[in-house]
């Protein structure tokens, strides 16, 4: 049983990551494609780092996150006893690469040191299980994780499928304005005309 779960619902359990085996999590990112490819490690390494890095290492760290002490990188969706999808969400002085690039650079919060404000930064939802709600009902849970571990202000760095003419899947991973509007979100910057930075205060 899982010590602190996030959520739950007649469809979906959703809980800390770092409570889950890691197997579970493993099973979501895949053995191919983009997933399995980061681990979830884009915005915490230097490019040249990441870039020399074998997919064998990424998920070592992504590991060792998991293991480590404090909230952990992230929360596992469940459908039964199947994990379903997985959603990237931690204090944002871990992201170090994020004030660097240009959807980071755009927040109205510029103090990346503070442990109050916290990012969702990916999700990722195996093929079978999309069109589901998992990545909703993820978002919506990522807002009472952080809120629960102190957070103060949750950010996240969405796509507008509806400012391009086509997006692929596959650069849905950060999740959608749509979706984080319905989660509570507000939008707060547009460094580009498709990607948006979105926030959701949790102090009020």
């Amino acid at each position: 049983m899982v010590s602190d779960p996030t959520t739950n619902t007649s469809t979906l359990r959703i809980v800390p990551a770092r409570e889950a085996p890691f197997a579970d999590v493993a099973s979501v990112f895949g053995t191919r494609g983009d997933p399995a490819g980061c681990w979830c490690q884009w915005y915490k390494l230097p490019r040249a780092d990441f870039e020399k890095a074998t997919r064998d290492e990424l998920r070592d760290r992504l590991a060792g996150q998991l293991d480590a002490p404090g909230p952990g990188p992230g929360l596992l969706a469940y459908e039964g006893e199947t994990p379903v999808g997985w959603c990237a969400i931690e204090p944002r002085p871990a992201l170090a690469r994020l004030p660097r690039s240009r959807i980071g650079a755009a927040s109205p919060d510029d103090d990346f040191a503070d442990g109050g404000v916290w990012a969702v930064s990916c999700f990722v939802i195996p093929r079978e299980f999309r069109r589901r709600g998992v990545a909703a009902s993820l978002a919506e849970a990522a807002v009472e994780h952080a809120r629960r571990h102190g957070a103060h202000v949750l950010e996240a760095y969405a796509v507008d499928p509806t400012a391009r003419e086509k997006v692929p899947a596959a650069d849905l991973f950060p999740g959608t304005v749509s979706m984080y509007r319905s989660a509570g979100f507000t939008e707060v910057a547009r460094p580009t005309p498709h990607r948006v930075v979105m926030q959701r205060r949790l102090d009020d």
